[in-house]
C-alpha cells in the first residue's frame, strides 16, 4: 500500500505537485518578467498574453505567482528542515539522557510553546529584520519546540523497550544506541509532523508577507501579492483571488497528503475504513 492508492493521497499529491512544479519551472522560465513594469498594461484583466491579468504596475500576475511559489515554498522547506533538525537533536538528547538537563530544557521549551508560533516569529523578526534568512530563522525557532516535544515523547516510550537494553548489554555505546535504534524509530512521527508543519509554515510565511515582514519587495511571494491586491479588490479582484487560491489549494493539498501519510505510517489507522 502506498499513500497514492487513496483518493486523499492522489488529490493531495496532485495539488502539492502543481505548486512544486510551478516553483521549479519559474527558476528557468516564466511567461513574462515578473519584475518588469508595463504601465500601459496596468490592471489588465485576465486573457490574451496575460492569462491571469496584470497588477497595478502592469506586471504579469501568472509570472509573479510562479516566482512567488518558489519564494514561499523554498522558505517553508528551509524552515521545516531547520526546525526538524534542531528539534530532533533536542528531543533525542533530552528524552534519552533525562536528568536535570531534560527538566531545564523542557521547561524552557514548554514556555516557548505557550506562545503561538506566528507571534513568536513576529517578535523575532523585529530583532532580526525582514529578510528571507530572518524569516527562516524566526519561523524555525518558533516551530522547533513542537518538534522537540514530539520527539522527546517518542524517545521516552522507546528507551524502555527491551531492544534498547539489549543494545546496552551487547556493549554498544549510548551514541550508537541513539543513532542505530532510537533515531530510526522517530522517522514515522517526524514525517507526519513535518508534513503538517510545512502547511503551518507556509501559512505563517504568507501571513508575515501580508503584514509586510516577508520577502522584501519587489520580490513576489503569495503573501505580499495578496496584501498588494487589497487596494484594488473592487476594480481588479483577480489580484486577491489568484494568490488566495494558490495558498488555499496548496494548504489543502498538504493537509490531504499529511492525512494519507498518517494513515500509512500509523499502525492504529491502517485497519480503519
Amino acid at each position: 500500500m502506498t499513500i497514492f492508492r487513496s483518493l486523499r493521497g492522489v488529490v493531495g499529491g496532485l495539488l502539492v505537485g502543481i505548486s512544486l512544479a510551478a516553483a521549479a519551472i519559474s527558476l528557468v522560465w516564466t511567461p513574462h518578467n515578473p519584475l518588469a513594469l508595463n504601465l500601459m498594461a496596468r490592471l489588465a484583466p485576465p486573457g490574451g498574453s496575460f492569462l491571469l491579468g496584470t497588477d497595478e504596475f502592469g506586471r504579469d500576475v501568472l509570472s509573479r505567482l510562479m516566482t512567488g511559489a518558489g519564494a514561499s515554498i523554498s522558505i517553508s522547506i528551509a524552515t521545516v528542515i531547520f526546525a526538524v533538525t534542531i528539534g530532533t537533536v533536542i528531543g533525542v538528547l533530552t528524552g534519552f539522557f533525562r536528568g536535570w538537563t531534560d527538566r531545564i530544557v523542557m521547561t524552557f521549551n514548554d514556555a516557548l510553546l505557550a506562545f503561538p508560533g506566528i507571534l513568536l516569529a513576529l517578535g523575532l523578526l523585529v530583532v532580526l529584520g525582514a529578510s528571507r534568512p530572518g524569516i527562516i530563522l524566526a519561523l524555525g525557532l518558533a516551530y522547533t519546540p513542537s518538534v522537540a516535544r514530539v520527539v522527546r515523547g517518542t524517545v521516552l516510550s522507546l528507551r524502555e523497550n527491551a531492544f534498547i537494553e539489549a543494545s546496552r548489554v551487547m556493549g554498544h555505546g549510548e551514541v550508537y544506541t541513539m543513532l542505530r535504534h532510537i533515531l530510526p524509530n522517530c522517522i514515522a512521527p517526524l514525517t507526519v509532523l513535518a508534513t503538517s508543519m510545512f502547511g503551518w509554515v507556509l501559512l505563517s510565511e504568507s501571513a508575515l508577507s501580508f503584514l509586510g515582514l516577508g520577502a522584501p519587495p519587489p520580490s513576489p511571494s503569495w503573501g505580499n501579492m495578496l496584501s498588494g491586491g487589497r487596494a484594488f479588490m473592487s476594480q481588479a479582484p483577480w489580484l486577491g483571488i489568484f494568490p488566495g487560491l494558490c495558498i488555499s489549494l496548496t494548504l489543502l493539498g498538504i493537509n490531504l497528503l499529511g492525512d494519507a501519510l498518517r494513515d500509512r505510517l500509523d499502525p492504529r489507522m491502517r485497519n480503519i475504513a
